[in-house]
């Protein structure tokens, strides 16, 4: 159910004025193509040029139910856009098939009276949504690695792969400062807890985006004004930031600025309450204070404005999809990203238009920005792309070998008690890798690189649905071993609330660090797990998830890379920030499948 709240007429009066008459006139540059476009355009479809709504990216037969619903929205509502989102099927998501999702955009972008922006939350490349294309490692990698140019070369990639797959529009790079190690959704997408070096790799990433000019692809900075220092979950409720504006300015506001130096083309708005910034208990999202005062006059940015999935809770709890819809315009909101219902925000707004609460003006200025940026990524000249071409993208080695490089120098070693890192008696050694998921590749990846170094290391596979007492039987099978490594993946997740270890993990490893064998945790993700098991003797994380990072930890046991990585953030009670055991290799590496 949708709380909507009431207000007085002085209330709705000022929240107008704020957003319709901003303290700096808009510097919307003018383009004549989009002023082409949107004179032709009557109320209705221009409100709709603002909405962007998912798709799986699949392909779909054109007489299915799922095709049908895309065709109205296309076709019929005319809406602006579309966002290539995760399809989960039992449990994990699915990547989209390159060649699928890209035919698949071509056939949408064909029902388009005018362009469609793509848009994918590509903030690992596009791997994140995509198969076959390079697994890059999180963001919080890049910064464990210290290397500028990785991240740089990541951000040109990443558009260039994007451009090719139909995708003109990244939501990416994070510019949250992770500075909470209680949060639940940000974490590993973050680089890191110093503002400084988070503003050097979001300002290199977008350098490196729109380093080429032939590849025009929309780059945004996210979540203004800095979802780092929270511990709930947007997805699953309001957010908060409580910290005075002094430490926001100096802070949360600085890779945003960054960001803005460096011309970013959208920034996206978080669904948290800032009492430092706006006084009234309302997500950013809505906020005039925030989006215009703080973004549009203080920072001076003037690109396009979008919102966070308004189906999130954070939002979608507070307010009716219409009234959400209308109070981000009003707030200084360009894009209205994933509303519940597309003819609801639609409705919503064009009724505000007509009954003067939305000024036309106010609404020409966010239909201007957008057809502008459809016309500067090329959409009037070229709206399909060439299937042929995708292959002379997708997989490059090059990318592929620059991706291994960024997890390899990125594993840090935060505690070696005992010195079990790297592996002295792989057959006396014994892995248990905790994946998160109950089917999928997980771990997989892992288990085949450590059985190509040590075939008779003993190694098993664990997944979360697994009960107290079968995980109490793999803990007794670890009574010959002579070490034991654990592997634990944590990821973030939407609608998880948390980034611990899954199911009935926890009580695992508490009974393997009260055994006799000593315990080596990789923290494969989240790197403040040690804080829930400091009895382990030794600890490495890799800050990431992906194949290439699974692979990165394998080299590390095996003493095959040096270790050079350096924390990004403080663990509390355990490391600070910049720490890092500095190990150099003690063999060669084992070449490898490629194919991540």
């Amino acid at each position: 159910m949708h709380l909507i709240r009431t207000f007085s007429a002085v209330t709705i009066l000022i929240c107008y004025l704020a957003a319709s008459t901003p303290a700096k006139p808009p510097k919307v540059k003018i383009n004549p193509v989009a002023q082409r476009w949107m004179k032709a355009m009557p109320l209705r479809e221009k409100v709709a040029q603002l909405i962007v709504m998912p798709c799986y990216g699949e392909s779909v037969n054109v007489r299915s139910a799922q095709f049908k619903h895309y065709q109205h929205l296309v076709r019929d509502l005319k809406i602006g856009g579309l966002i290539v989102v995760g399809h989960t099927v039992n449990g994990s998501v699915r990547a989209a098939e390159p060649y699928a999702m890209a035919a698949f955009l071509n056939r949408m972008q064909r029902l388009a009276k005018v362009p469609l922006l793509v848009s994918a939350d590509f903030e690992r490349g596009a791997s994140m949504r995509v198969a076959s294309t390079t697994a890059w490692p999180y963001n919080m990698a890049f910064a464990a690695a210290r290397d500028l140019e990785d991240t740089r070369f990541e951000g040109a990639f990443t558009a260039k792969e994007a451009s090719a797959l139909g995708v003109n529009w990244v939501f990416a790079p994070d510019a949250d400062v992770n500075n909470n190690p209680d949060n639940p959704i940000i974490n590993i997408r973050s680089y890191g807890e110093n503002p400084d070096e988070v503003a050097a790799h979001v300002r290199a990433y977008i350098e490196g985006a729109h380093s080429d000019p032939k590849v025009q692809v929309l780059i945004t900075a996210k979540h203004f004004p800095g979802h780092g220092d929270t511990a709930q979950d947007s997805h699953m409720g309001l957010a908060r930031l409580d910290a005075p504006k002094e430490r926001i300015e100096s802070v949360e506001l600085k890779p945003f600025r960054a960001a803005v130096a460096a011309k970013v083309d959208s920034i996206m708005t978080a669904h948290l309450a800032v009492p430092a910034l706006e006084p009234e208990n309302i997500p950013a999202t809505v906020s005039s204070a925030i989006l215009t005062g703080v973004l549009r006059n203080e920072l001076d940015f003037q690109g396009i404005i979008a919102t966070d999935a308004m189906d999130m809770k954070g939002l979608s709890e507070m307010f009716s999809t219409g009234e959400a819809a209308v109070r981000a315009i009003e707030a200084g909101a360009d894009v209205l990203l994933m509303p519940l219902k597309a003819e609801d925000a639609i409705n919503g707004v064009v009724a505000a238009v007509q009954s003067g609460r939305i000024s036309k003006q106010r609404l020409d200025q966010s239909v201007l920005r957008v057809l502008s940026a459809k016309a500067r990524v090329g959409l009037a000249k070229r709206k399909v792309v060439d299937l042929d071409q995708i292959a002379e993208v997708i997989g490059s080695p090059e990318a592929d070998e620059r991706a291994e490089a960024v997890a390899d120098h990125a594993v840090t070693l935060v505690r070696n008690d005992g010195d079990l890192f790297p592996v002295r008696s792989a057959e006396n050694a014994c892995t248990l890798v905790l994946s998160e998921s109950r089917s999928g590749q997980q771990g997989r990846r892992m288990i085949d690189e450590i059985h190509k170094r040590s075939p008779r290391m003993k190694v098993t596979l664990l997944d979360p649905g697994m009960s107290k007492a079968d995980l109490d039987a793999v803990a007794q099978g670890t009574a010959s071993c002579g070490a034991v490594y654990v592997a634990a993946f944590v990821s973030v997740a939407a609608y998880r609330g948390d980034v611990a270890l899954a199911g009935e993990y926890p009580g695992l490893v508490n009974t393997l660090t009260s055994g006799h064998a000593p315990v080596a945790m990789i923290a494969l993700g989240n790197p403040y797990l040690i804080r829930s098991f400091p009895g382990v003797k030794a600890y490495a994380t890799t800050f990431s998830t992906t194949s290439t990072s699974e692979n990165a930890a394998v080299k590390a046991m095996f003493g095959e890379i040096s270790l050079t990585g350096r924390l990004p953030v403080t663990i509390p009670g355990i490391a600070k920030y910049g720490d890092g055991i500095q190990l150099p290799a003690i063999k060669s590496s084992t070449p490898s499948q490629k194919g991540f």
